[in-house]
């Protein structure tokens, strides 16, 4: 009796071993596809002057495929040390997976700029600063 318990116990331990396996019916094993990122290239000049019209630029990827439909990209600028007095302008979906517009500062300072962007259920917030007119660089601080 305890031979035939034994050996139904090992034939229930392999059948539970084989039922928690992985590997898919073609020998694939599952689990192993690369976890895709949202990421974005967020372009902005490093200087310009008083009252120029400057463009910014986010380039959107999930993993390697260009974003073409993010659900938002909104940038958001300040001057440094006055991130409570921010303007928030959307971009313009330029269908290529890249999202534009333009701004231009009418004050000298250095300027804080986030992309806000949302796609695949991710959202994520790049951070650039620019230098207008003759201040401080902001890559000096």
């Amino acid at each position: 009796m305890r031979v035939k318990i034994c050996m139904f116990m090992l034939v229930l331990l392999i059948g539970l071993l084989a039922a928690c396996s992985n590997e898919t019916e073609n020998g694939n094993k599952q689990g192993t596809d690369e976890l895709k990122m949202l990421e974005v290239e967020f372009q902005v000049p490093a200087k310009s002057d008083i009252g120029e019209t400057i463009e910014l630029k986010a380039i959107v990827t999930y993993g390697d495929e260009k974003v073409k439909d993010a659900d938002e990209v909104q940038f958001e600028y300040w001057e440094k040390g006055n991130e409570e007095d921010s303007t928030k302008i959307k971009s313009n979906n330029n269908g290529d997976g890249t999202y534009t517009a333009e701004v231009s500062f009418d004050t000298e300072g250095i300027y804080e700029i986030y992309a806000h962007t949302t796609a695949r259920d991710l959202h994520t917030m790049p951070k650039k600063s620019i230098t207008i007119g003759e201040s401080t660089s902001a890559d000096q601080e």
